[in-house]
């Protein structure tokens, strides 16, 4: 199914404050569920061991300092003012700074792109860079390889954080909300309660991941509204009731007099304190559901208050009762009266924010796995309406064992705490680094700009995180641990993808080769659509070839289909199928490249399939069509001649009904241009979109024509007419003999003379990863009977 890539955003720009409003609202269930929470649990796990609560409330007043200007900072300051604004498309995340630079320099590593990728509307550049002088960090960036190499291991290394933080979050916030039943039990029932009934809500939270959050996500911002209202009012009541001087302790004076009494200690305590932000990226990742301005009024004029009144009013609750300090937790401020209520709600709250965590960890895996840097999985959409509501089954499991496992093992919110906040200051770190770049590349300003955000806010994170790391024995480990073998996993598997595309670049076959197959040398063609899938968008790939040697025949219809992913969060459908022939019309076979970006969903294959042939017949009405014009098609003219020897320029065939009028789209330049750029290797090859050659008045042309039936019937020469109505009847004649998928099945195998790391990564990771993960058959959702596969060995 392809579904619309427009966005919740766009509805918004239209300035309507009743749709900001609502926007804004709707953006408390999916985006704010985690912040909102971490009143839970802040507090407990910074006095959980190095500082102790005293009769002085220097710690008290000093956390509650320290916590008020890291929400302020963070959060506010840093991404609703900064980070909101590098938005890639409306779409937000880490991989969406890492489009954003990749658009601006060349260091990106995907294979197979293309010149034609730069004129996908998506790709619009905001701020071109000047062409009379390059950025030296950019000339920089550009020139040193392992620097391409090195942001993608930054940019996956967040990535891994983020998915670490989808195993941890879920578990310390419906513990540490199920916890509030320790004030109304025994500690021998409570021991034996909290783990089990926190256990079973997680496994009904991962069950019912399958049915997707449409179906309730209407009841998610009114929760986390009412939980925000609830911790407000009993911030005010705490306030008023027993200190209301409280407010006194924002001052920073506070912070330093913490520190200066309790040194080591108050900083190994910052571990707890960072706490209090977890959540906060998902206001940038989740900013393509929304829109900025909606994202920022609801944490700006509503939780940003309500999470600072929450914190002042257990400060204030606890700068009165010392004797608490071995039971410093959330539910001990709350009035007796109202805390069973409060205990539903927050369980309720925590839920959500565990939700949105989860999908945010699909999102994010299916995005890896586009970009070649995840193995492949079964992604399921959960809705025909809401883009991006996605479901891995995988995923899920595994996400819910390592929960429970983390719930059970751990079994306190100290080590839970310890390990959520150093995967979250992480993730920070590398939004911090990643933005820095986006300030020169994306937005042109002065290094010194990047560099003065850099060292503001890189140092308020690197403070954290050190204290986190602090923390390696006591749960800061296991986040470490999880992000070593993801990160082993998704580099191993990018390394041999790259090195299998190269590959397949080194052996692909010549056009030549192809024509002279025929009945001469006992290769003959059989009724049906032959469906050549491959990474390469020029040339003929080597298991085709092998495919003839031991089966001489191939169907009368034959496309090379190349599925691959451009470095924007979506491609509209209009845009998305680059279609051309490859050799003479006569002999029937076509080359369709098919874009997606990292946040589109594939389709499935049987309406790709009938797409797939009307965009060939929107294809061949065009390509004929041209064929008779001699301006301003003269030079594509004079080289129809000449279609044996070289491939036929690729066209952008709109998607529309094919009984329809077909529309076409296509940009005409001087000179070629190379498809694979970052690859010495690579043949040039001429696409239907492309640049003017650069200089003086060099203006970019673009025509664009629909042609409708009755025109062509009663415009164009007969003989070519019949040969138009020829090839579209052999089109579908061929789709009703039935269509064949041929896909590579491959085993990889190090060169000899590898490194030992080198055959360990590709002999042992990469093809054990191959052969326990999803195949290509099952991610293109191929059924069985159309498929052919054809054995491949790989030597790179």
């Amino acid at each position: 199914m392809d579904l619309e890539y427009g966005k919740f955003s766009d509805a918004s720009k239209k300035g309507s404050w009743k749709t900001a409003l609502l926007f804004a609202y709707q953006s408390l269930g999916v985006v704010y569920g985690d912040l909102s929470t971490s009143p839970l649990y802040v507090y407990k796990s910074t006095f959980a061991e190095d500082i102790q609560h005293s009769e002085s409330n220097e710690e008290i007043f000093g956390v509650l300092s320290f916590v008020f200007w890291t929400l302020t900072l963070v959060p506010l300051f840093k991404y609703v003012f900064v980070v909101l604004r590098a938005d890639d498309n409306g779409e937000g995340g880490t991989f969406a700074l890492y489009s954003l630079i990749c658009r601006h320099a060349n260091v990106s590593l995907l294979p197979n792109r293309q010149v034609a990728d730069e004129a996908v509307s998506t790709y619009k550049l905001e701020h071109p860079p000047e062409k009379r002088s390059s950025s030296r960090v950019k000339v920089y960036l550009e020139k040193h390889k392992v620097l391409h190499t090195a942001l993608l291991i930054l940019v996956l290394l967040g990535t891994c954080m983020v998915i670490g933080d989808g195993v941890l979050t879920p578990a310390i916030s419906v513990f540490s909300a199920v916890s509030g039943l320790e004030l109304s039990m025994s500690e021998e029932h409570h021991q034996y309660a909290v783990i089990p009934i926190t256990c079973f809500i997680l496994v009904c939270l991962f069950a019912l991941q399958h049915y997707g959050t449409h179906r309730v996500g209407f009841l998610f911002a009114p929760i986390v509204l009412t939980w925000l209202l609830c911790i407000s009012a009993l911030g005010l009541y705490n306030m008023i009731h027993w200190n209301p001087h409280v407010y006194q302790a924002l001052s920073p004076y506070y912070m330093f007099k913490f520190l200066k009494k309790t040194k080591k200690g108050g900083w190994m305590s910052l571990g707890g304190i960072l706490l209090c932000i977890t959540g906060s990226e998902a206001m940038f990742a989740d900013l393509g559901h929304f829109s900025y301005a909606a994202i920022q009024t609801a944490f700006t004029f509503l939780v940003y208050p309500a999470l600072i009144l929450a914190y002042m009013g257990q400060a204030a609750y606890l700068s009165q009762h010392h004797h608490t300090s071995y039971h410093i937790s959330f539910y001990v401020s709350v009035p007796e009266s109202v805390r069973w209520p409060v205990l539903v709600i927050a369980i309720l709250a925590s839920v959500v924010g565990s939700q949105a965590i989860i999908s945010g960890t699909f999102s994010i895996i299916n995005q890896s796995q586009s970009l070649s840097c995840f193995p492949r999985v079964k992604v399921i959409h959960t809705s025909d309406k809401i883009h991006g509501q996605i479901y891995i089954p995988e995923i899920n499991w595994v996400l819910m064992i390592l929960c429970i496992t983390v719930t059970i093992g751990f079994r306190d919110t100290k080590h839970m705490g310890n390990a959520s906040g150093l995967a979250v200051m992480t993730v920070m770190l590398v939004t911090t680094c990643l933005m820095s770049l986006v300030i020169i590349l994306c937005w042109n300003k002065p290094p010194a700009v990047a560099l003065s955000f850099l060292l503001f806010f890189g140092s308020i994170e690197l403070l954290y995180f050190s204290a986190s790391l602090t923390k390696f024995t006591e749960g800061a480990w296991l986040p470490i641990l999880l992000a070593l073998f993801l990160m082993t996993i998704m580099f191993v598997w990018h390394y041999a993808t790259i090195k299998k595309y190269e590959f397949d670049l080194h052996n692909k076959v010549s056009l030549e080769w192809l024509l002279a197959l025929g009945p001469s040398l006992g290769v003959a063609r059989v009724p049906g659509i032959g469906l050549v899938f491959t990474d390469l968008t020029s040339g003929i790939p080597a298991n085709f070839s092998r495919f003839v040697t031991n089966l001489p025949a191939y169907h009368r219809i034959l496309v090379f289909v190349c599925v691959k992913s451009v470095p924007v969060p979506f491609v509209p459908p209009a845009e998305r199928y680059l279609v051309g022939r490859v050799g003479p019309a006569a002999h029937r076979s076509y080359r369709c490249i098919i874009r997606y970006g990292y946040r589109d969903v594939h389709q499935d294959i049987d309406s790709f399939e009938t797409e797939l042939v009307a965009r060939l017949a929107d294809f061949i009405r065009y390509d004929w069509h041209r064929s008779q014009h001699t301006s301003p098609y003269a030079e594509d003219d004079a080289s129809h001649s000449n279609e044996s020897s070289s491939e036929r320029r690729l066209a952008v065939i709109g998607t529309v009904a094919f009984s329809g009028t077909p529309g076409y789209g296509i940009e005409e330049s001087v000179e070629p241009a190379s498809v694979s750029i970052g690859f010495s290797t690579v043949e040039s090859v001429t696409d239907v979109i492309e640049m003017q050659a650069v200089g003086a008045g060099a203006v970019e042309r673009r025509v664009r024509f629909a042609i409708d039936d009755d025109d062509t019937e009663s415009d164009v020469q007969t003989k070519m007419y019949v040969q138009l109505e020829e090839e579209l009847r052999d089109l579908m004649t061929a789709q009703e003999a039935g269509t064949a998928f041929i896909l590579g099945h491959t085993h990889v195998e190090a060169k000899q003379g590898s490194s030992i790391l080198k055959r360990l990564a590709i002999n042992f990771g990469y093809n054990f990863l191959r052969r326990n993960c999803r195949g290509p058959d099952v991610a293109l959702k191929v059924p069985p009977v159309s498929l052919l596969e054809v054995g491949m060995v790989y030597v790179v």
